[in-house]
């Protein structure tokens, strides 16, 4: 007789798969959701992979503490269960019988049942001792932030008056935040049908076209998503359309454009001529798809931007948007994975990619251009290093100074940090050719 399948024993199979498989959150997720027919159950699913991977770091090792003999690799789905038993008692802050019955429960949901008791006697043993415990946690680096110590330490030596609250930005989910598509309705417009449904959204106060929700929930079940009025994209993402100052007939290149999010801003925002290039032709599916819902077209092709021979016609471009792939170390509180699977030694090999990137479109540039550099990192090396290299060895490469209402300068460019202006973070360098 098959099992039943609930939030909490899907949650741990997801998290033991992410944190102890190296799998990638969302793509773990999403077939998981599609389990679930009631959207509270797969509310809470989604807030349980993303605390327990926000807070695996904390709660995983000391398990060994607490476990005669540990499950992480003969039952991997287990161990990941026991952490977010402590998640739901320690961040989600359920009343310990609700947070310990739920878990037990979930050990015969998994088909562990043989387990019930052991799971029952670890939870009631850290409700006996978590004083002590948590205080034994924040005493080290790594288990007080919830953050590899590698990252720790870069956030330290590249922003040391910031780095508290960017490892606090990071431990904090962020509510969704929508772009809305004004080929297909005006911002007032959706937040009144939100509001008509019963969701709390308000305009952005610094973006145009932004608007944030006051709630966790699926965007895309959201009435007007079908119909294309809007599109899932943080605040921080829709400034690359403001960075490019787009006006009619300008022919533009968007060289990462997976997930296509900024290709279907630029459209929305301006007639303009674009080429998109992805790598992946998979994920180049997911663009087509994104961008029939929001009727905006373009010319898409599959191809590295870094090899512009294989799919340039020598048309120069007048605007060129370079969304490098990057650490991703800026949008951790909406991916708590990254934290898990990004590594230092990553960093050089991604600077050493953008560089690539960088000056192999250098040359498609119209004279009097201008170039986009965007990360999603908060790391120095992969923003101001790779931009004042660049500008080192392009004699015709200069940099146009701008400003945002949020964030910071950083060197020739502007960083948004986590959380700012309730954004994720973002770095923008602008280069014009002349």
């Amino acid at each position: 007789m098959s099992r039943t399948v609930t939030a909490r024993d899907l949650a741990a199979q997801c998290l033991a798969e992410v944190a102890l498989g190296g799998a990638s959150l969302r793509e773990r997720l999403k077939p998981a959701q599609a389990k679930l027919p009631d959207p509270r159950d797969r509310a809470l699913l989604t807030a349980l992979v993303n605390e327990g991977a926000r807070w695996w770091l904390r709660f995983d090792h000391v398990l060994d503490d607490l476990l005669q003999q540990p499950l992480r690799q003969r039952e991997p789905a287990l161990h990941a269960l026991l952490v977010l038993g402590l998640v739901q008692l320690e961040i989600v802050k359920l009343p310990p019988h609700a947070a310990v019955a739920a878990t037990v429960e979930a050990t015969r949901a998994l088909g562990r049942g043989g387990f019930a008791k052991l799971v029952n006697a670890v939870l009631r043993r850290w409700l006996r001792e978590r004083g002590a415990r948590n205080a034994r946690l924040d005493q080290e680096l790594v288990t007080r932030t919830a953050h590899p110590c590698w990252l720790v330490d870069a956030l330290a030596r590249d922003w040391p008056d910031k780095a508290g609250a960017i490892l606090a930005a990071d431990n904090q989910p962020a509510a969704p935040m929508l772009r809305v598509n004004a080929h297909r309705a005006t911002r007032d417009e959706v937040i009144g049908i939100l509001s008509g449904a019963g969701l709390e959204a308000q305009a952005h106060p610094l973006l145009r076209d932004a608007i944030t929700l006051a709630a966790s929930t699926d965007p895309t079940r959201l009435p007007g998503f079908d119909e294309g009025r809007f599109s899932v994209q943080d605040g921080a993402a829709q400034v690359a359309a403001d960075a490019l100052d787009l006006r009619f007939g300008l022919r533009v290149l968007d060289a990462c454009a997976a997930p296509g999010g900024k290709a279907c801003h630029v459209l929305e925002r301006a007639r303009v001529e674009l080429l998109a290039i992805e790598r992946d032709p998979r994920r180049e599916e997911s663009i087509r798809a994104n961008m029939e819902r929001l009727g905006v077209s373009c010319e898409l092709r599959t191809g590295d931007a870094g090899t512009p021979a294989d799919w340039w016609d020598g048309t120069p471009f007048d605007r060129i948007l370079l969304d490098a792939p990057c650490s991703a170390t800026g949008v951790i509180r909406r991916h708590p994975d990254i934290k898990l699977h990004r590594r230092a030694g990553d960093i050089a090999q991604l600077s050493r990619e953008q560089s690539r990137l960088l000056s192999a479109l250098w040359p498609l540039l119209a004279h009097g251009g201008r170039l986009v550099y965007a990360t999603c990192s908060v790391l120095r090396a992969e923003n101001e290093a790779v931009v004042a290299a660049f500008l080192a060895g392009q004699p015709d490469a200069h940099p146009q100074p701008f400003e945002l209402p949020v964030g910071h300068r950083a060197g020739d460019g502007w960083q948004i940090l986590p959380g700012e202006g309730g954004l994720d973070g973002m770095h923008y360098a602008v280069l014009t050719k002349r």
